[in-house]
């Protein structure tokens, strides 16, 4: 009986067409959105099926904005990332479950931040495979998820004097990425 190996194929991070986003309550009453701007990821999977991928992301931590200087700083500072000890972001997928007939799955894996590893669980939309006008094979997906921010030793924060505090401990991981592969 002659047996066939499944090909595998390299996805890699369209940058100029993917965002990395989180988002938490300021003062409990408004939500802030940041984002990393220099982002990456090695991606390998069977064919144009995404759905069980081995997936190793990052992003540089010093890349972070909010759109304000000041809050930007103190973000890179050891009340958050820390980035002069610890420069990158790391997620590393360990598996997944499919979750309907659309494509969506769960996906599961390890969070690095701060050197700190922990397990996480990421709702994954699949968008679809495309040709681009130049040849390109391409592929979406939305990401979404949340975290205790605590769980990672970002403990910063304040009380507020009507109650509350200035920075949620849940943040919302909010990303929209296009894949490009590769070969």
């Amino acid at each position: 009986m002659e047996t066939t190996t499944a090909t595998r194929v390299k996805w890699t991070i369209d940058p100029a067409h993917s965002e990395v986003q989180f988002k938490v309550k300021h003062l409990m009453v408004t939500t802030i959105t940041g984002s990393f701007q220099n982002f990456g990821a090695d991606i390998e999977a069977v064919g144009d099926d995404l759905s069980h991928a081995k997936v190793e992301f990052w992003a540089d931590a010093d890349s972070v904005t909010t759109n304000n200087a000041q809050r930007d700083g103190h973000l890179k500072s050891p009340d958050f990332f820390d980035v002069a000890n610890h420069p990158k972001l790391t997620f590393r997928a360990t598996r997944a479950e499919s979750v309907d007939s659309d494509g969506s799955w769960t996906l599961y894996g390890e969070l690095s931040i701060n050197g700190k590893p922990k397990p996480v669980k990421l709702d994954v939309e699949w968008g679809g495979v495309v040709k681009d006008p130049y040849g390109n094979t391409k592929a979406g997906v939305s990401v979404h998820g949340k975290i205790n921010r605590k769980d990672w030793g970002l403990n910063w924060n304040t009380a507020l004097e009507s109650g509350g505090v200035v920075v949620s401990d849940e943040v919302r991981i909010a990303c929209e990425v296009q894949l490009v592969k590769q070969g």
